[in-house]
């Protein structure tokens, strides 16, 4: 059976991730960046085109994406998470992961809760929320009268795409596996640096660290593809940005005592200054402790890989056994971690008095000045200058 236009394999490739690419575009840019978030404006022929493309390629409804992608949000890594590896497995969510996403969706509870402020008109509601399957019948039409026999692969494959990489990938390895910027409370990893795949939804602990952010990188070798997309629709008055990621705190190397300044640094950069912490103090320690042990401490403190790893995981369900455990194989470790607990104390008192909280941050200085770990030492000269004024060259 031939179609209007006769492919090559390279024009069924090219034409296959050009539709699938414009697909999690839509996702990224339209229900996710745009209406769960608020992180950018669209304008209103941009954001139509993407709920129309939506509606022909995955029959999703806005409203309720956004209504579940919230409720993961609000309820991440508990039992109420509509889509957590850390409570169902990452196997089951990668495999049940459209599954999972529909249970949740049509959860009238779910979506009445969440899934305000989504499009409410005439069109949404007489024929994309009426009809969904009627997009994707017409898509299916269009590729057989365009490319014959190959517009139904073409149509398979953009129709698995989504709950591939989406509902499996980004719901499932990004809860499970990868690397992380931010020692956020919850699971949530980087996939890969390079979002050019699923659209920048590949750097997902970055995302879950500043939510309302439309620009998901955040270090230099890190690249979201949406965000370029974003930029050239702000250029051409086709999109607002409203809220992006803060920049990470400039530092002071010649302050000698934490300030005012000091501490509203601290305050509002909490993730930027445990990353510091983690990657200054903890991973060193760890290593040099690793390096210079060996026999059975070396084999206890590689079972301690989660501590190095992922401390947030650890902290969050430590028990007193379990710190007497790490005293008796790490007292420098040990340390390391009442520092951490100690430091991410002020954030849990920051309703209180600024000269309270000023107070015990020099008092966490002076204390870690005195710990006899040189990492922990040297982080003290990183933390007393944190600056929100950017220094003179």
């Amino acid at each position: 059976m031939y179609g209007f236009f006769t492919l090559s394999f390279w024009d069924f490739v090219f034409i296959t991730l050009g539709y699938t690419h414009v697909t999690i575009i839509a996702v990224t840019i339209y229900l996710h960046r745009n209406q769960a978030h608020h992180a950018i404006d669209l304008h209103p022929v941009i954001s139509h085109f993407f709920r129309f493309w939506l509606w022909l390629t995955t029959g999703m409804n806005t409203k309720e994406w956004t209504a579940v992608h919230r409720k993961h949000h609000v309820s991440v890594e508990t039992d109420d998470d509509p889509h957590s590896p850390v409570v169902l497995g990452v196997k089951n969510v990668l495999l049940r992961g459209t599954e999972l996403y529909r249970l949740s969706a049509h959860d009238a509870e779910v979506v009445k809760q969440f899934g305000f402020g989504t499009p409410d008109d005439l069109i949404e509601n007489k024929l994309y929320s009426a009809y969904p399957m009627a997009g994707i019948l017409m898509m299916f039409l269009t590729n057989i009268l365009l490319f014959g026999l190959p517009g139904v692969t073409i149509t398979a494959i953009q129709m698995l795409w989504i709950p591939l990489f989406a509902a499996g990938v980004i719901n499932g390895l990004g809860h499970w596996g990868g690397y992380r910027n931010f020692d956020t409370k919850d699971a949530s990893t980087n996939i890969f640096p390079w979002g050019i795949i699923i659209g920048g939804e590949e750097l997902h602990n970055n995302h879950h660290a500043f939510a309302a952010s439309a620009k998901f990188s955040m270090r230099p070798w890190e690249f979201d593809i949406a965000w370029c997309y974003i930029r050239v629709l702000s250029a051409l008055k086709l999109a607002t940005v409203k809220s992006i990621a803060p920049a990470r705190p400039y530092i002071d190397l010649d302050k000698l005592s934490p300030d005012l300044e000091t501490l509203k640094a601290v305050v509002a950069n909490r993730l930027h200054v445990m990353s510091d912490f983690k990657k200054m103090v903890m991973h060193r320690v760890y290593r040099e402790e690793i390096t210079n042990s060996s026999g059975e401490k070396r084999f206890q403190l590689k079972k301690l890989h989660r501590v190095y790893k992922a401390p947030y995981r650890f902290l969050s369900s430590i028990d007193n056994l379990e710190m007497k455990e790490v005293y008796f194989i790490s007292r420098r470790l040990h340390i390391v971690l009442n520092s951490y607990n100690s430091l991410e104390d002020l954030y849990r008192q920051r309703a209180s008095d600024a000269d309270v909280l000023l107070k015990r941050l020099k008092e966490w200085c002076e204390e870690a000045e005195q710990s006899g770990i040189s990492a922990l030492q040297e982080y003290v000269k990183v933390v007393r200058g944190y600056t929100l004024t950017e220094l003179p060259n």
